[in-house]
């Protein structure tokens, strides 16, 4: 019988010098306080950022070499996601970068519309979304609202609504699950429509696609297709729970500046009691949320046979921490951190958002009972 492997927690040197170029990148674009002045233009994403984010290997991360990727793992994608989310960027990373290239990984790549499209993924020419509802969660069933007209060998005309599909406002292609498998959408099809809807989060708009007998190309039969689509919502779950992680951090990190600089009878807030219990909790929390985040990383790097298991104690806990992180920074900001030129709301917002995103925690325990064979309360 083969030994369980030990998780890898810590960062490599590779990971690191990674982090330092994209936090570099967002520094010199002035994230997050670039935000705030983009998210009133209603632009979907920040195009100028996302492509020199794809200049530098991070739209091909998960994409192989041979179609044009870098062909790394879950762990460097999880920095990336890390950086990001202390940035809360609007920029489809997680959507094209992780959901849309891990659906067509699953997919045939003998197929010339799956490397195609893969290839242009990675480069960071085309933005894909996989349309799905945002809050899908991995290990269930997904809906499928979307009906599949055979025309010919490979090709068919798809009729339905998807709502609150992330990434979807902005994307150039749309992989959609239908009744007859997994089919490849040009946004400009004859027949879509993406009506963008009032989000919270604004920097990750989601969107209500509708199709209207649109042409379609088939990517993958319906056994196939179930198969890629739960892997993209499984390492997407998994990837979330690092850009959680980012914003907790930058949430802790702000509030200590903030409460030791800002001065209250002649001392610093920070140095009261009170704020300083408060701060110490969340820094064990935060800390808590970083061993969840990287185990779930590396366990999908890894192909361990607890993947679920890691995802799933990894998003029940690292959304929770996130959004307590955004809420104390917003109120340990006082005044401050209630108006519009701070960034902090972004943060919160984003936070609650993600919390439902691709499963509420609760959901995340209960297939995590499930898995672990541990039965929950009766009645």
């Amino acid at each position: 019988m083969t030994a369980p492997t030990t998780p890898d927690l810590l960062y490599s040197e590779t990971e690191e010098d990674l982090r330092a170029a994209v936090r570099s990148l967002l520094t010199a674009h002035g994230a997050p306080a670039s935000v705030l002045a983009a998210v009133e233009s209603g632009r979907p994403y920040d195009s100028g950022l996302w492509r020199s984010l794809a200049d530098m290997g991070t739209a091909g991360l998960l994409v192989p070499e041979k179609h044009g990727g870098q062909g790394a793992t879950a762990r460097e994608a999880a920095v990336v996601l890390e950086e990001l989310g202390r940035a809360v960027v609007d920029v489809p990373h997680l959507t094209s970068a992780v959901l849309a290239v891990r659906a067509l990984l699953g997919c045939d790549a003998g197929r010339p519309e799956v490397a195609d499209t893969l290839t242009a993924l990675a480069g960071g020419r085309r933005v894909g979304a996989l349309a799905v509802p945002l809050p899908t969660a991995p290990g269930g069933t997904v809906p499928t609202s979307v009906r599949a007209e055979p025309t010919e060998p490979e090709r068919a005309l798809l009729s339905g609504e998807v709502t609150a599909v992330a990434g979807a406002p902005g994307a150039d292609v749309l992989l959609v699950p239908a009744d007859a498998g997994l089919f490849l959408v040009p946004a400009t099809a004859e027949g879509v429509t993406v009506a963008p809807v009032t989000p919270l989060d604004l920097t990750r708009p989601p969107a209500r696609v509708t199709l209207a007998r649109t042409p379609a190309t088939l990517l993958a039969e319906p056994g196939q297709a179930r198969a890629a689509v739960a892997d993209a919502l499984l390492t997407g779950a998994g990837l979330l729970a690092s850009e959680q992680l980012g914003l907790a951090e930058w949430c802790l990190a702000e509030t200590v500046r903030h409460t030791t600089q800002r001065r209250q009878f002649g001392r610093p807030v920070g140095s009261f009691q009170a704020l300083k219990h408060r701060l110490a909790a969340l820094w064990l929390d935060v800390t808590s949320a970083r061993a969840a985040a990287r185990n779930a990383a590396d366990a999908l790097a890894t192909d361990a046979p607890d993947a679920a298991v890691a995802v799933a104690v990894a998003q029940s806990h690292c959304s929770e921490v996130a959004v307590r992180a955004a809420q104390e920074c917003v109120q340990l900001h006082g005044g401050l951190g209630m108006t519009w030129e701070h960034p902090a709301h972004l943060y919160l917002k984003r936070a609650k958002a993600d919390e439902i995103a691709l499963g509420a925690p609760g959901r995340h325990r209960r297939v995590l009972a499930g898995l672990i064979d541990l039965p929950g309360p009766v009645g």
